[in-house]
C-alpha cells in the first residue's frame, strides 16, 4: 500500500494539469472519460494504454475492439450513440456474408472492417500490434499515443455451463446470459507489458484507471508483470464503474460475482488498493461507505461519474485533474 499525502500547494499550473496523462482503458466507460479529457488537454498530452484481452480473430481478420474504440474517438469518427464502431458506417459485407451462411461473432461495419483488414495485413507482414496501432494512428492523423497493453496474445475466456467460450462469444453472441463459473486470461503467464507502454509508464507521473470493467477490461492490463510495481511509484486515480450494487454497463457485476466478490465500489477499490492514491465513486452510490476506502489508505472522492453528455464528461475530467494537482506521493 502506498503512503500519500495531500498538499494545497499546486505542483502544476492550477486549473488544468500540464503533464502527459496516462489512462488505462477498456471498452466504453473509459473512452467517455477520455472524451472529456480532450476538452481540457491537447491530444498530444494524452497516452492511452488499452486492453487487448478481448481481441479476437474472425473471418481471417484480427479485431481489437477496445483499441479501435479509442482510435475512432481520437480520429473523430466514433459512433458516440453506441461508443463502438464508426459513425454512419454501413454493414453490407456483414449482411452479405450472413446470407452466404458465414456468421460472425462481431458485427463489423464496412469501414471498420477495412481498418481491421489493414491491421491484419500489417501483423502478417511482421509488425507488432504496437507498430500497427501507431501506423493506423498516423493514417488517421491522431496526435495522442494509443498503445496496446501487450504485443503478446492474451485471451479472456469464460467458463460457463455451456462450456468455455471467448469473452466476445459470451457477451455478444449469448448477450451475457450464461452463468459464469470462472474466467481466465489465457496466455497471461507468457505475456509481457508492451515496451512502448512500459516506457510511457516509467516516464510519466499521472495515471488514471478508467471506469471500465475491472475484470476483463482493466484486469488483463493489471495482470501483466511489472505494471503494478510501476504504478506504486506513480500518482494514480481510479474511477469506479459500479454504482451501488450494479455495474453502470456491461457484465462487470456478473464477472465480479464469479470471483466471489461483492458487486460494489468497495470491491473495486480493494482490487486496486496496493497502487492507487484516490478512488472516485459516484455521488449516487448509497451503498459505499467512504470510510471503508479511507481505511485502505486511499482517499475516497464522490463525483458525478454518469457521463451521459459532453458537459458531464468534461466536468468529471476537470475534477479528476484537480485531484492530481493536489496529490503528492
Amino acid at each position: 500500500m502506498k503512503i500519500f499525502t495531500f498538499t494545497f500547494t499546486f505542483k502544476f499550473k492550477p486549473g488544468i494539469l500540464r503533464t502527459t496523462m496516462i489512462i488505462l482503458s477498456g471498452g466504453t466507460g473509459t473512452p467517455k472519460l477520455i472524451d472529456g479529457l480532450r476538452n481540457l488537454l491537447p491530444d498530444e498530452e494524452i497516452t492511452v494504454i488499452v486492453n487487448t484481452g478481448e481481441d479476437i480473430w474472425s473471418s481471417e481478420v484480427f479485431i481489437t475492439p477496445d483499441i479501435d474504440t479509442v482510435l475512432y474517438l481520437f480520429a473523430g469518427i466514433l459512433d458516440k450513440t453506441r461508443w463502438w464502431s464508426i459513425i454512419g458506417d454501413t454493414y453490407n459485407t456483414y449482411h452479405q456474408m450472413k446470407e452466404l451462411g458465414l456468421s460472425e461473432i462481431l458485427m463489423l461495419g464496412d469501414r471498420d472492417r477495412a481498418v481491421n483488414l489493414a491491421r491484419t495485413d500489417m501483423l502478417k507482414k511482421g509488425m507488432t500490434l504496437t507498430e500497427a496501432t501507431a501506423d493506423i494512428s498516423k493514417s488517421f492523423g491522431i496526435r495522442a499515443a494509443i498503445i496496446p497493453m501487450s504485443d503478446d496474445v492474451i485471451t479472456s475466456m469464460i467458463e460457463t455451463p455451456r462450456g468455455q467460450m471467448h469473452f466476445q462469444e459470451f457477451w455478444v453472441t449469448h448477450k451475457g446470459t450464461p452463468d459464469i463459473l470462472s474466467f481466465e486470461y489465457r496466455g497471461i503467464g507468457e505475456a509481457r507489458l508492451s515496451p512502448a507502454a512500459k516506457v510511457a509508464l516509467e516516464k510519466e507521473d499521472c495515471v488514471i484507471i478508467g471506469p471500465s470493467n475491472p475484470m476483463t477490461s482493466i484486469g488483463p492490463i493489471l495482470a501483466l508483470p511489472e505494471i503494478k510495481e510501476i504504478l506504486k511509484t506513480k500518482k494514480v486515480i481510479a474511477v469506479s464503474p459500479i454504482i451501488g450494487n450494479e455495474a453502470v454497463s456491461g457484465p462487470a457485476g456478473k464477472l465480479m460475482a464469479a470471483k466471489g466478490l461483492d458487486v460494489s465500489s468497495k470491491s473495486v477499490a480493494a482490487l486496486y488498493k496496493d497502487f492507487i492514491d484516490v478512488f472516485v465513486y459516484d455521488i449516487r452510490d448509497g451503498v459505499l461507505n467512504p470510510e471503508d476506502i479511507e481505511k485502505m489508505g486511499i482517499k475516497a472522492v464522490a463525483l458525478d461519474t454518469m457521463m451521459t453528455d459532453e458537459e458531464r464528461r468534461t466536468e468529471l475530467a476537470r475534477e479528476i485533474l484537480k485531484l492530481f494537482n493536489l496529490l503528492s506521493v
